[in-house]
């Protein structure tokens, strides 16, 4: 059953009423587009605000939906490594949206090559895991395994603390000093590192997904190991950028992200023993006050394991669809959530859907707040900006507090 069959017939009746109107404008949804945005810059500031006079958007189309708006066919490797074509792309298809929702939602701006800093090896390097783009020209990167026995496990954690011993050596290319001298003098400010591929995913990407998951069986200790030195290299790594940066661990910036999909393959008793430890520590380090961005996206079936995030206290997360905004709020009072639309109603442009997906999402976040109406995971080529124009106009018209 679809989300608008089990709305009440009277919140239908709002979805067709819409859907009516929307048919009557041309296609067009019936929004103020001056006054939505006017309402979005003061949602967006703090969706918890109760000076907040509206739900907070967060559905805005980004570069994957560029191909079935402009009959492109897809290509994300162009994308990102041919930037005038991916230029006059974004052009292109910012005209379009400029007339539908009254917003320019790509970059148009070429990448100064004087102001790039230089390429720092990844956690992956130091796990020597390969990154290699799969798929052909709409393909992705896949982080290869690096371990496929425990012993040959054991062997690279050996490795990976010796490079701890010596890590800014490890990370930093042979031109790094220089650069930096040369970029500082800029004002182009150093990287830094405070989001990552999730515990959890990253491990199962070096090792494999069954390999991890019984090696907590099979190998306990060789299973904890791995989390600790994981959890060691992420914050050695977030040491050096800081350092290059010119902080102490006292002025480093706050907040940490994660993105995990792969952490709803554990149960509790593995998630404890594995993931917990490193956001205890990374969190702890990087996230520690009320007000520190504690971020989570496993756009997967989380429920499961709510009760232990409920510990690290998010501001924020991106949950799966599976997840209701109700559910999600008992167990995270305080963090905004991006969510819960299913990214493949909003791709296959389901417009009964989507509106009826918004009123219950909204009716459950209406007394308490924080909800950033967005995908409950990643926005797909195929999402139109009539729909997003759809959306837009279900809060102006369904969504004030």
């Amino acid at each position: 059953m679809n989300a608008y069959e089990t709305l009440p017939r009277e919140e239908q009746s709002k979805v067709d009423r819409l859907l009516s109107d929307t048919a009557a404008n041309g296609g067009l949804a019936p929004v103020d587009l001056d006054a939505f945005w006017r309402d979005q810059d003061i949602a967006r500031a703090d969706p918890f605000s109760p000076d907040c006079p509206q739900c907070c958007f967060g559905a805005s189309l980004n570069w994957e939906c560029v191909y079935a708006e402009l009959g492109l066919e897809e290509d994300y490797w162009r994308y990102h490594h041919d930037e005038p074509w991916a230029l006059d792309v974004a052009k292109r298809y910012n005209d379009v949206a400029e007339r539908i929702v009254d917003r320019r939602l790509l970059n148009e701006k070429p990448r100064d090559p004087a102001r790039v800093w230089p390429e720092v090896k990844a956690l992956h390097d130091i796990f020597e895991a390969r990154n290699v783009w799969e798929g052909g020209p709409a393909g992705s990167w896949w982080l290869h395994q690096s371990a496929n026995t425990p012993g040959e496990l054991a062997a690279l954690l050996d490795r990976v603390e010796r490079r701890l011993e010596n890590l800014r050596d490890f990370l930093l290319p042979e031109n790094w000093d220089a650069e930096k001298a040369r970029l500082t003098a800029l004002g182009a400010p150093a990287p830094l590192y405070r989001g990552q591929r999730g515990p959890c995913t990253f491990a199962c990407s070096v090792f494999g997904p069954e390999n991890l998951l019984m090696l907590h069986y099979d190998d306990e200790s060789l299973f904890r190991r791995f989390s600790d030195v994981l959890g060691r290299a992420i914050l050695a790594r977030a040491r050096v950028l800081d350092e290059e940066a010119g902080f102490t661990p006292e002025t480093a910036p706050r907040g940490w992200s994660w993105a995990d999909d792969n952490s709803c393959l554990f149960n509790p008793e593995l998630y404890e023993a594995f993931a917990m430890p490193i956001h205890r520590a990374v969190f702890g380090r990087y996230a520690p006050d009320p007000g520190d961005r504690r971020y989570q996206h496993s756009d997967s079936a989380m429920g499961h394991l709510l009760p232990q995030l409920a510990e690290l206290d998010l501001t924020g997360t991106n949950f799966g669809p599976t997840l209701s905004v109700a559910e999600i709020r008992r167990h995270c009072p305080n963090a905004v959530i991006d969510g819960q639309l299913a990214p493949f109603t909003y791709s296959r442009n389901e417009t009964a859907n989507m509106v009826a997906e918004f009123l219950r999402d909204f009716a459950q976040a209406r007394e308490a707040r924080g909800l950033n109406f967005a995908t409950a995971g990643s926005i797909n080529n195929g999402t139109r900006l009539t729909s997003m124009r759809l959306l837009m106009a279900a809060i102006q018209r369904h969504g004030k507090y």
